[in-house]
């Protein structure tokens, strides 16, 4: 027994459990193998990938996503920007005396697409298209009726939503008249006229043909006939809010009247002669009496307000004279205004002079343009607008360039020789 226990004890021997055993015997291990020496697509399924290749993956996903939602958000905006119609944001305003060069509709750079006149149908010319601020639709500046020179200032209506009417006439009254344009009489005017009637008289007629003397309107006879002439003239003065004058006003904040100095015109001015100065004279004291021009103005549906002969009236007659608030040129030029009129042109631009006839005014606001750029335009011109030298001041008269028979409308160029005014537009 002690043989047997010490051949037992020298050679100690472990043995597993029989579990443990069985386990072995039937999952045996595999073989440990190299890696393979390139990617397959079992191997990378099988197999996880390395900390290195997690670390790359981190990296490169976000930014490679940031730059796909960077490229297609780019993309959605340009074509966006392709799709969208460009539309203007400035809108160009003109006057009689510096209005820009006649335009075209490739000077004009574009159209619009989606707004068009509603008078001519056309979306060209998209600079000149004006947008009702109630309905949006569009109108040309020169397909409304009366036409529209400039873009105005603030709020615009069209005229559907305004629903325009015959303007409000002036009531025939006599003293409300008298009242509006202040006429007064006088005795001494009386006599001036008589005066001045018998030296036209004594002059020969070679000599008047020679020196070509401006004539004075002759006023009609009948008093009821002239007080409905000024009721016309009263109505368009108020329906446009303007004050009547016959005179330059000079007003605080504006031009002084020393600033109005013929000598500073640039290139000279026609001297009135004395004779004229006289006539002139004249037709200002006829019209403080009530003894108006024998015009008319009436309501036209096409050209607004225009003047008209309610007599024959004969060459060189002074119509009337072209009057407003003075004011210095650089002070008007962002003015919307449609009737300004040069008064001196000075070779300093910063001491030219222009007449404003939007607050104060007379009949001259109301004679009309001829279309200069068509045959048929220049032959309607009945009127011309002279600047003169009258005792050292400049003035603007209006005076006939031949015989005006009754009922013609009184036209004139009003470009003179500037040649700035958009008048191909006209009628």
């Amino acid at each position: 027994m002690y043989k047997l226990y010490m051949e037992r004890s020298a050679k100690p021997t472990f043995h597993l459990p029989k579990t443990q055993n069985m386990a072995r015997n039937r999952f045996p291990a595999k073989p440990k193998t190299s890696a393979p020496k390139y990617l397959t697509a079992s191997s990378l399924i099988i197999r996880r990938p390395t900390s290195k290749l997690r670390k790359y993956f981190l990296l490169v996903f976000p930014l490679l996503a940031l730059l796909i939602y960077l490229f297609i958000h780019i993309s959605v905006l340009c074509l966006y920007s392709s799709m969208a119609v460009p539309k203007p944001t400035t809108m160009v305003l003109r006057r009689r005396t510096r209005a820009p060069k006649r335009y075209s509709e490739d000077e004009d750079g574009w159209g619009c697409d989606d707004v068009y006149c509603e008078r001519c149908g056309s979306g060209d010319f998209g600079s000149k298209l004006l947008l009702c601020d109630k309905c949006d639709k569009g109108y040309h500046l020169f397909c409304l009726r009366p036409i529209l020179v400039s873009v105005p200032k603030g709020y615009w209506f069209c005229p559907s939503c305004t629903n325009i009417k015959q303007p409000q006439l002036f009531p025939l009254v006599q003293t409300k008249i008298v009242d509006f344009f202040r006429i007064r009489r006088s005795s001494e005017s009386m006599e001036n006229q008589s005066n001045i009637k018998k030296r036209k008289r004594t002059c020969s007629l070679a000599v008047s043909k020679r020196k070509r003397k401006l004539l004075a309107y002759n006023p009609t006879e009948d008093p009821q006939r002239r007080l409905e002439q000024m009721a016309s003239l009263a109505t368009a003065l108020k329906a446009s809010g303007t004050e009547y004058s016959d005179g330059l006003t000079y007003r605080p904040g504006m031009a002084l009247r020393s600033a109005n100095c013929a000598a500073l015109e640039n290139g000279g001015m026609q001297i009135l002669p004395k004779e004229d100065i006289e006539t002139l004279n004249l037709c200002k004291k006829m019209m403080e009496k009530g003894e108006c021009p024998p015009l008319m103005v009436v309501f036209d549906p096409v050209e607004g307000f225009t003047v008209q002969a309610d007599r024959y009236i004969k060459d060189l007659t002074i119509i009337t004279e072209y009057v407003g608030d003075v004011d210095y040129l650089k002070n008007r030029e962002n003015d919307d205004g449609d009737s300004m009129m040069t008064l001196l042109h000075a070779s300093n631009p910063s001491k030219s002079l222009v007449i404003c006839p939007d607050k104060r005014s007379n009949i001259a606001r109301f004679v009309n343009g001829i279309n200069n750029f068509s045959p048929d335009g220049r032959k309607k011109q009945n009127v011309k607008c002279v600047r003169y030298d009258v005792n050292g001041e400049c003035r603007v008269l209006l005076i006939a360039n031949r015989d005006i028979r009754k009922g013609e409308r009184l036209y004139y160029d009003y470009n003179g020789y500037e040649h700035e005014y958009p008048t191909e537009h006209f009628v």
